[in-house]
């Protein structure tokens, strides 16, 4: 895949027909995306990322000739923090807009201290600061609790919400039909441009804390196949397209993560031990796609998600009770 074309000066990519990727600067570059879209001087933002990411959002908006009271929407693919930890901020600052997310998620918005104290739990109190700054309560009459199904007018593009858990139980896509695209989130897993080869991108499940599902996981995957769209947005990182190729690698890689689970050995030390096995599993993909970078790199841009995932994969293993039980 080539790489996204910034535009000089700017802070957004166009990624596709009306579609801008707008880097929400959170941790490292081009790991955590916002997505603009604009149509008949209409415009959404498909999640938010950060407190920190407001300003880079309404730089983009400015640079492409938008003010916010062209706003309609914040759509939220889900309520984890750096996808919308910005979303009651950047509201505060859209006066217009209407802040569209899976019913699960809509308390969290109004009343963020519950989702707050958890990622404290995960990450520190300093190091939250550092990550996510603060969390402002989105207004609640702002909030549109969407169902699966629901379609909402955005220019002249019909935007259809689609629940897709697996990931979150909150969790959503938004879909235009239209244009044969959607907006994943992290159902449809994680793909960073820099592990980009010849033989296209480079793809893998997100299985982080605390709702991890592989059932519901794998049925999310095939209904976003099942669309057939020519190209996904995921917030790790943008646009991605060979979606049926990429499809059944994340159904085979849901399945090897999985496996690495349930085959660690029971102690203290599980989550450690699946972590080191998770690493040397990408690793070994990375080299099977051609991938040339070395540990160094590797651990850069793999560390943080090889992490989560061995903690959600341990939390899926004590909540769900399959650690002596379950089969790939």
């Amino acid at each position: 895949m080539p790489a996204l074309p910034q535009a000089a000066g700017a802070h957004y990519a166009a990624v596709g027909a009306g579609v801008y990727a707008i880097d929400t600067g959170y941790v490292r570059p081009r790991m955590d995306a916002s997505h603009l879209i604009v149509d008949a001087g209409r415009a959404a933002f498909v999640d938010t990322g950060t407190f920190y990411s407001v300003t880079n959002l309404l730089a983009a908006l400015t640079e492409l000739g938008l003010g916010t009271t062209d706003v309609d929407y914040i759509l939220l693919t889900h309520i984890h923090l750096d996808h919308a930890g910005g979303a009651g901020r950047l509201a505060e600052l859209l006066p217009r807009a209407k802040i569209c997310v899976h019913p699960r998620g809509a308390a969290h918005l109004r009343e963020p201290d519950r989702l707050v104290a958890a990622t404290k739990a995960v990450y520190g109190e300093r190091h939250f600061d550092e990550l996510y700054g603060r969390v402002v309560p989105a207004p609640a009459e702002r909030i549109v609790a969407a169902l699966d199904g629901q379609r909402i007018l955005l220019g002249t593009r019909s935007l259809e919400f689609m629940h897709t858990p697996g990931h979150a139980l909150h969790h959503l896509c938004i879909v235009d039909r239209g244009a044969g695209e959607a907006f994943c989130g992290d159902t449809f897993g994680v793909s960073y441009r820099e592990l980009d080869t010849a033989a296209g991108a480079f793809i893998f499940a997100t299985t982080t804390p605390t709702q991890f599902d592989p059932g519901q996981l794998h049925a999310s995957v095939d209904r976003i196949l099942a669309l057939r769209p020519h190209a996904v947005y995921l917030t790790h990182y943008s646009r991605v397209g060979d979606i049926e190729r990429l499809g059944a690698v994340l159904h085979a890689d849901i399945d090897a993560q999985a496996a690495i689970a349930k085959n660690a050995s029971q102690g203290p030390g599980r989550e450690a031990e699946i972590a080191a096995a998770l690493y040397a599993y990408l690793s070994t993909r990375l080299d099977a796609h051609g991938y040339g970078g070395g540990d160094a790199e590797r651990h850069a841009l793999l560390d943080g998600d090889v992490g989560l995932n061995a903690a959600g994969l341990d939390a899926w293993l004590i909540r769900s009770n399959t650690s002596a039980t379950w089969s790939a």
